[in-house]
């Protein structure tokens, strides 16, 4: 087969530098007549670029720390509201759970943002201009006060120390959890990379529901079963919702939704599914009881986690090979072509 690397006029050319290859025929099974085939005209395609180098730079994000990112974070979010919620309603031992969950979720998940930014100071010029226009710009307003709120309010709790202080704390890192539970869905959309650019309508409510069942299960696996069952709720809505929505993703019929299936995020997203799913079963059947608590909550935290690596191998990926740009563009292109050529034939 030749190799060939798409010129910028559209067509292709050999990888070396030389005339490309003339079409050949190519007879293919399955005809209709007589077992004889449906004869192909030209070579299958290579998509490649010049020198061998990607059409789109891959994303500089390292792994592990921004799949771990992502996942404490959604985890320490949906928590805090879980615990603004518990205090309100008289459950100390899961206001408490859900605050060191929360509290320690939020100090982590900046750590390892801190790590893959380099140097510590990167992350104050984050804060030096606010640019509502910008995923990034907004997400670093939400998680600055969001992780003072929440490990204070953790620190308050421990020691024991201003009851006023803590419940006022526990409902400012609610009110910036949700939003930093989601916001990192809609960052990741915001960016070229083919994967995830696609999917910009569903990755915010996949990191969404991925943060609650996590956040939930983690505080069902602390928490006493007399006040557990708040916990178990969230983690069941989360979960349900993550895997209805992750199945849109994978099932798309675009060429942009097969890195969820192969390779290294393939099987990350096959993990997390049963995880998940896993999870979700034991919580709805055996929740009620401190082993099914204890289970499901770290299924569901499991499924989370692999949930992110899975979302982030799978953008990566798709960045790293020309055909996830190149085909949806060509087919952008044909539609719209057609889509004149209607409007002039009316």
């Amino acid at each position: 087969m030749t190799e060939g690397i798409a010129t910028p006029g559209g067509g292709w050319r050999r990888a070396d530098g030389g005339q490309a290859a003339q079409p050949r025929t190519k007879r293919r099974k399955g005809g209709r007549r007589g077992g004889r085939g449906e004869i192909a005209m030209v070579d299958d395609v290579e998509f490649t670029s010049y020198y061998g180098r990607p059409i789109l730079k891959a994303p500089v994000w390292k792994s592990p720390d921004v799949p771990l990112y992502l996942f404490l974070g959604g985890a320490a979010g949906s928590s805090s509201i879980l615990a603004a919620l518990a205090d309100v309603t008289g459950r100390p031992a899961l206001t408490r759970v859900g605050r060191y969950v929360s509290g320690g979720g939020a100090l982590a998940s900046v750590v390892f943002l801190i790590h893959d930014l380099g140097r510590p100071a990167r992350f104050l010029h984050m804060l030096r201009v606010f640019k509502p226009t910008s995923p990034l710009s907004v997400g670093t307003y939400i998680l600055a006060p969001f992780s003072a709120a929440a490990s204070t309010t953790a620190a308050v709790e421990l020691l024991g120390w201003f009851p006023g202080l803590k419940r006022f704390g526990g409902v400012v890192a609610a009110l910036f959890g949700g939003p930093l539970a989601t916001y990192t869905g809609v960052l990741l959309a915001n960016t070229a990379v083919p994967t995830w650019h696609a999917a910009h309508t569903q990755l915010p409510f996949v990191f969404g529901a991925s943060g609650m069942a996590a956040g939930g299960g983690l505080c069902m696996v602390f928490t006493p079963l007399a006040e557990s069952e708040p916990a178990r709720r969230m983690a069941i809505a989360g979960a349900a919702i993550e895997l209805a929505v992750v199945r849109r993703v994978e099932g798309s019929d675009s060429i942009v939704a097969e890195p969820y299936h192969l390779g290294r995020p393939g099987v990350l997203m096959r993990a997390a599914r049963a995880c998940t799913a896993s999870g979700l079963g034991l919580a709805l059947l055996g929740g009620r009881t401190r082993a099914g608590a204890v289970g499901s909550g770290l299924l569901l935290a499991a499924g989370s986690l692999l949930t992110r690596f899975g979302v982030f191998e799978a953008g990566v990926a798709s960045a790293k090979d020309p055909k996830y740009v190149v085909v949806p563009q060509r087919e952008r292109l044909a539609a719209r072509a057609h889509e004149h050529a209607s409007t002039i034939t009316r």
